[in-house]
């Protein structure tokens, strides 16, 4: 099963190597690392064309279109199983191998990361869900007169 490393960048001259080297180090046996730089300046894109051996694929926006948008860009790239989003600014540690092992074991269609919950794994809670979709679902069929 085959890994697409995504990874949105603006202006991370001093961060994209790392994330780089983090996606080449992480212990998947077949992946590919997508970087989109996002219309950064100057020295951004010369430090990806220095590194571009250790990178699979750069796109390069001309102007910054905001992070949704070099996703998206990155995805229609990305040629893999499954696609792991990594921002290359290292605010959130890359925590590929802990995030893949839910969808590799077939336990989950998608997993999603969070510097709130601690690291470990845990299911979404199914009756919490049903009660706020119920309560929407209750406010908006009510009728203005």
């Amino acid at each position: 099963m085959k890994v697409s490393i995504v990874s949105p960048c603006y202006n991370e001259k001093a961060t994209i190597q790392k994330i780089i080297d983090a996606g080449r180090a992480a212990p998947i046996q077949s992946k590919e690392i997508i970087i989109v730089d996002d219309g950064s300046r100057a020295r951004t894109q010369t430090v990806l064309t220095e590194i571009s051996n250790r990178i699979d694929r750069v796109i390069y926006h001309p102007a910054n279109r905001g992070k949704g948008a070099a996703l998206r860009s990155g995805f229609a790239a990305a040629t893999g199983d499954i696609i792991l989003v990594q921002d290359a600014d290292l605010e959130y540690n890359p925590e590929g191998p802990r995030l893949l092992e839910p969808l590799l074991s077939g336990k989950a269609d998608a997993v999603f990361g969070s510097r709130f919950m601690g690291g470990r794994t845990h299911r979404v809670l199914f009756f919490w869900h049903m009660v706020g979709n119920r309560f929407l679902t209750l406010l908006s069929n009510q009728h203005v007169h």
